[in-house]
Order: C-alpha cells, then structure tokens, then sequence
C-alpha cells in the first residue's frame, strides 16, 4: 500500500507541474512496474505495453471520436443558436427569461456534444450578447453559461460517462440512461436559482421581448431534427435497437444528414469538425491509455484490496464511506480539473463501492456502480464551477475577457448550491439514476 500511495503523490505532484494527467500516470505506471520487478526494464514495461492494445483494440471506445463528432458537426452548423432561439420562445419573457434560455439551451447542446466546454465555449458566444443587450448583469450572464455548460458532462452521450464505464467496466448504454433524470433535475434547479436570484435582484435579469409569432414558430421548426436525432440514440439505446457504439455512429452520421438538411453544411466546415474530433480524441486515448497503466500498478500494489480491508477493519456503515469519497471529490475537484480527477481516483474508489452492499438485490455491485457513476459526475459538475480550478470559469473568462473570474465566481454562487442540492437527492435517492436502466435491463 505504502508503494501505491508514493506513486499517487509522484503523479499528483506531476500534475500540480502541469505534465498533461495522461503522461504522468502512464510514465509513474511504467517505471513502478520496473521497480516492483527489480530493475527489469523488460519485464516491467510488459504491462504498459498491454494497456496499450488494450484501450487501442477495446471496440467500446469507437463511441469516443463518433460522438465527439457529432458534437462538432452541430458546433459547427450553427444549431447552439436555434437552441437558444427556440428556448427564448419557451421563457424568454419570464424575469431572468434570458438566462434561463441560456440553462435550456446548454442542456440540449449538452445532449448531442457531449462535452461540457465545448457547451460553454459555443453558448457564451450565443447567449451573452442578447444578454448583454437586454442589461443584465454580468455575474448571472456568464454564471448562467459556465452552470449550464457542466450539463453537458452528464446528459447522454457524456464523454465522461463512457470514460467511467471504461474504468469500472460498466455499460455505458445503462450509465446513459441513468445520466437522463438526474440531468433534467439539473437543469430544473438551475432554473429555480436563476429565478431565486431575479427574485432577489430583479434589476440583474430583466424580461426579453415578445417574439412575433411567426419567428417563434420558425424557431421551434428549427430544433425539430436535433430533438429527433436525440430522441434516436436514445430511444435506440432504451430500446434495445442498436448498442452505445451504434448509436454513436447513427449520431455523426444523423448530425451529417441535418447539417445538408438545413442548408448549412461546407465542406470546410465538416474538415475542420475531423480535425478538432482527431485532436480531442488523440488525447483522450492517451489520458485512457495512461490511466489503465497506472491502474495496473495499483491493483498490482494491493492498494484496493488494503483500503477495503482498513474500511471493514474501522466499521464505518456504507453510506459513511459515500460520504468520505464525495468529500475527496469536493476537495480535489477545488484542484483537479475533471478527467484528471476521474481517471486517478475512480478505480480506487469503485471497487470500494460496489462491495459495500449499498442495495440488497445486487450481489454484483452492478447497480451500485452506475449509481456511484452518477455522483461522480455531479461531484465533478460541481468542480467546473469551484474555486480556484473551475474549468467552465476560465473558458468563459476568455472569451469575455472584460469581466473578471472573481464576478463569475460569485455569479454561480446560486447554481453551486443548486447541485449540492441535487448531489443530496442522488444520494439520498438511488432511484433518481437507477429507474431507467432497471426498468428495461434490470441487474444481475
């Protein structure tokens, strides 16, 4: 155990450096598998070279560049903005109705790209100017856009979300499904504390315009094939009509479709889609690749199995051990950006919560796993907004460079409670995750 903990010190002092998460783990994995193997370089980089075949020939990684893809290929064509147009007809006269078009927005972004800064970056070069123009205050303009982009780490398809199943082994298909609820309760408590703080402060939200009908019904028109083409991988998945690598590539060939059927696909516009998809994925596989290295060390150390040991040995009650890894997660997430956070502590922590016995009807630890996956998720949402990391923050901040990180900061005050709120009910209620891929799968 004493080796395993110096090698996560070693790998988080890499970080703290800035060497990308990926290098420092796979490099610490390798050579401290020289170490255990006295000193044969041979025999020790065995391993590494195993992980990576391993992730490089693992055919449920194909989702990862698929639906990247997809996202760009709607980033691209310009879609983020009939999002928001057609949010503004939903709530857009409401106090604060702009920002809440904004939360809607990224929330739909969120369900076809997949990523969280790819949501921030595209929405604030969407919302902000209306917001802007109508006055409202900076805090809650770009607060609304940095809360509403962490969405997109959780609504399916989430890059995160297939990197845990990876981890733990897990069915990203069910972790999906569970991602569903948790993320439109998301979304209706972010709701809630932009209304809280309109309420407060009617001045830092002031209604829109009405929309002319015609224009608002050419708005909803307009996000009819992006609802669809939704509705199809996830109805697809639900139903059992095609697996999560499928369904990735039903969505890049879907957002291909819309693009040429709107009128707004280029072909340089669909060339630079492929490059930002080849650079994103490129270094998500080596953070992957990195990962299943170091992971090896660890189990090979015993780590794991030391810590359950020293946990069944203290008698804390399952819920009690929850409560400890969610505030790890809360501290490391303060310093820790989120895949770095993910791939260094998930397979330590998952094998812990899935022989805890949190739910008497899993035996395997299956549900408690896609259940954990979730917290993790909402944990990790949490730490794109908190001080002094918080990714989304400095996305926004640099593309609104007059308004400071400190008025941001304070901006997603509300919607960081809004998500502990959440991360509570999660908790407290396993149901909000596990309903949707109990109710068509099942466990066992």
């Amino acid at each position: 155990m004493t080796f395993a903990l110096i090698a996560f010190v070693i790998v988080i002092g890499l970080v703290l450096i800035r060497v990308p998460i990926g290098i420092a783990m796979g490099s610490v994995g390798a050579i401290g598998f020289v170490i255990l193997r006295d000193g044969r370089w041979s025999a020790g980089l065995g391993p590494a070279a195993d992980s990576i075949l391993d992730v490089a020939q693992n055919d449920a990684l194909s989702v990862i560049p698929l639906f990247i893809l997809m996202g760009m290929i709607i980033a691209q064509s310009g879609m983020a903005h009939d999002l928001y147009r057609a949010a503004y007809v939903l709530v857009g006269r409401l106090p604060g109705g702009l920002a809440m078009s904004t939360i809607l927005a990224c929330g739909g972004f969120s369900a076809v790209s997949g990523s969280s800064l790819a949501t921030a970056a595209t929405m604030s070069k969407v919302a902000l100017p209306s917001m802007r123009k109508f006055g409202y205050h900076d805090s809650l303009s770009t607060a609304s856009v940095a809360a509403g982009g962490t969405l997109g780490i959780l609504i399916p398809p989430s890059i995160i979300l297939i990197i845990y199943g990876f981890l733990t082994g897990q069915s990203i298909g069910k972790l999906f499904l569970a991602g569903i609820l948790p993320g439109l309760l998301g979304i209706l408590l972010y709701l809630g504390a932009v209304a809280f703080v309109v309420w407060r402060k009617p001045e830092a939200g002031p209604a829109g315009e009405r929309m002319e009908w015609a224009e608002a019904k050419g708005c909803i028109y307009r996000v009819i094939p992006i609802l669809v083409l939704f509705v199809i991988i996830i109805g697809g998945i639900y139903g059992q009509v095609f697996t999560a690598d499928e369904a990735a590539g039903v969505g890049a060939f879907g957002a291909i479709v819309i693009s040429v059927m709107i009128g707004r696909f280029s072909w340089k516009g669909l060339i630079e889609a492929l490059s930002q998809t080849v650079r994103t994925s490129v270094g998500l596989f080596v953070l992957l690749i990195g990962a299943d290295i170091f992971n090896r060390l660890i189990t090979r150390a015993g780590l794991t199995d030391d810590l359950l040991n020293f946990l069944q040995n203290a008698g804390l009650e399952p819920f009690a051990v929850l409560g400890v890894i969610v505030l790890i997660y809360l501290v490391l997430g303060a310093v820790f950006e989120s895949l770095s956070m993910i791939t260094l502590t998930v397979p330590v922590f998952a094998p812990l919560i899935a022989s805890l016995g949190f739910f008497e009807a899993d035996p395997s630890g299956e549900m408690a796993l896609i259940w954990f996956g979730i917290i993790v998720v909402v944990v990790t949402e949490i730490s794109l907004i908190t001080p002094p990391i918080g990714l989304n923050v400095f996305v926004l901040r640099s593309v609104v460079t007059d308004v400071s990180a400190a008025t941001i900061f304070k901006g997603v005050t509300p919607f960081w409670v809004a998500d502990i709120i959440r991360l509570i009910l999660l908790i407290a209620l396993p149901f909000f995750a596990l309903v949707l891929p109990m109710g068509i799968w099942g466990f066992g």
